[in-house]
C-alpha cells in the first residue's frame, strides 16, 4: 500500500469518528506538536499558557474540520502541515489573548533578585504579534510545498521542533557542516517569500 493511501485511509477513519484512528494520529504526532507549541509560547507567555492544552486544542479543532469534511489532507506531510498550522495559529490566539488590554503579560512587573533584568531584555524576550505568528505560519506552509527534496523537509520539520543543527545532524545521520548550509538554503529562501508577500 503506498504510503499516501494509508494517509487516506486514516482520514476516512477519522471522518467516520473511529477512536483508533485518532489515537493514532496522537501517538503519530503529540511530541512534535508539544515541542512546536513550546517554542512558539516561550518568554512570559510560558508561565501562563501550557503547550499540552494548545496541541489538545488544536487537535479538537483538526478532528471537528476533519469529520465535517473541512480537510483535504493527501500526504503524511500534508498532514504534518496541517497540524502544524492550526498549533501555531492556537498560540497565536492564546498570545493575543494575554497580551490584551488588562491581561497583557508585557504590563507585569519581573521581579528578580539581582535586578539584573534590564528594558532591552524586556524588548528582545516580546513574543510576535498574532498577525505576526499568522503570517509566518502561512509562510511555512508554503514552504513545505515547495519543497521536494525529503533532506530538506526532515530538516526544515526537526529545526521547527527546536532541534538544533547538531541533534539534526545526529537524528539523520548527516554531517553538521551539511544541515547548517541547507538550514542556511531553507532560512533565506522563507526570507524572500515572507519579502514577496509583504
Amino acid at each position: 500500500m503506498a504510503a499516501n493511501d494509508s494517509v487516506a485511509i486514516l482520514m476516512d477513519r477519522l471522518r467516520s469518528g473511529e477512536d483508533g484512528a485518532a489515537r493514532e494520529v496522537f501517538v503519530l504526532f503529540t511530541n512534535r506538536l508539544v515541542g512546536l507549541a513550546k517554542k512558539n509560547l516561550g518568554g512570559r507567555l510560558a508561565v501562563k499558557v501550557d503547550p499540552e492544552d494548545v496541541v489538545q486544542s488544536a487537535y479538537k479543532s483538526f478532528f471537528l474540520r476533519q469529520r465535517d469534511g473541512g480537510l483535504d489532507v493527501g500526504s503524511w506531510d500534508g498532514l504534518w502541515g496541517v497540524l502544524t498550522m492550526i498549533t501555531l495559529r492556537k498560540c497565536a490566539d492564546r498570545a493575543a489573548y494575554y497580551r490584551a488590554g488588562k491581561r497583557d503579560v508585557a504590563r507585569e512587573t519581573v521581579t528578580n533578585a539581582d535586578d539584573s533584568v534590564t528594558p532591552a531584555d524586556l524588548v528582545l524576550d516580546r513574543e510576535p504579534q498574532p498577525e505576526e505568528a499568522a503570517a509566518l505560519a502561512e509562510t511555512v506552509e508554503e514552504l513545505f510545498r515547495t519543497l521536494d527534496d525529503p533532506d530538506e523537509r526532515a530538516i526544515l520539520e526537526l529545526s521547527l521542533q527546536g532541534f538544533t543543527a547538531a541533534e539534526v545532524a545526529e537524528q539523520l545521520g548527516r554531517a553538521e557542516r551539511s544541515v547548517r548550509r541547507l538550514r542556511e538554503r531553507l532560512r533565506k529562501r522563507l526570507e524572500r517569500m515572507q519579502a514577496d508577500a509583504v
